[in-house]
């Protein structure tokens, strides 16, 4: 399933146009209760050409953050902005609503980025999308792409160990540029214990389909020079 076109039709068929509950001034397509994608094997996915669909969900950081920039919209107001592994897209479509002055959407995954084609027309925004892996390259050589933004967001990130030991180094050597960088995280278990200014908290309603309760507590943090 390479071309973009095929892309599409598959997130049409998969998912359902919907509000995510924390934030309902955005649309996306999500998949829902009758759809079974986040629960196909990741052997059956593989023959498909489909990594995990982290496209197809509003996770609880992603609807924590999101709805903070909404409601501080001073975070992003005439800034540049970037998302980083932006998923379904909609921190990024948040930012724009809030008044950024652009918006880079960095996820590795092509399907996010066809995904957020999608929303971003449903939600009348421009973004633009990039699948460089960030977290392949040096703190170093990362945090100077990242440094070129006034402001990151990352929603839920936080939650593999391979991932957090990679990114997080990113974060601290971006935020010693000056660049401001807020995360949003329901209590995954690798969110970095020190370095995190606590911004604001959320409960967020989600599906018990991938999370183990149905409103999970969710923190807006600022990463610390």
């Amino acid at each position: 399933m390479s071309s973009a076109v095929s892309r599409r039709d598959f997130i049409r068929a998969n998912t359902t146009v919907s509000a995510p509950p924390h934030v309902p001034e955005i649309r996306l397509h999500l998949a829902d209760e009758a759809h079974d994608l986040w629960h196909r094997t990741e052997e059956e996915l593989q023959a498909l050409g489909l990594p995990p669909p982290f496209w197809a969900f509003a996770w609880a950081g992603g609807q924590g953050l999101a709805r903070y920039v909404l409601d501080n919209t001073e975070t992003v107001r005439g800034k540049s902005v970037a998302d980083f592994a932006a998923g379904s897209g909609l921190v990024a479509i948040a930012a724009m609503k809030a008044g950024a002055a652009s918006a880079l959407a960095i996820d590795i995954d092509p399907f996010c980025e066809t995904a957020i084609g999608l929303n971003c027309e449903l939600n009348g925004v421009a973004i633009a999308s990039s699948a460089r892996d960030l977290l392949a390259m040096s703190s170093e050589q990362g945090s100077a792409e990242l440094a070129t933004f006034d402001c990151i967001l990352a929603g839920d990130v936080f939650y593999d160990r391979q991932i957090a030991e990679s990114l997080w180094p990113l974060l601290q050597a971006t935020a010693k540029t000056g660049t401001e960088i807020l995360v949003g995280d329901p209590g995954r278990s690798y969110l970095p214990a020190e370095g995190l200014q606590f911004l604001a908290e959320y409960r967020v309603p989600v599906t018990r389909a991938l999370e183990d309760n149905e409103v999970k507590r969710t923190k807006v943090w600022r990463v610390t020079a």
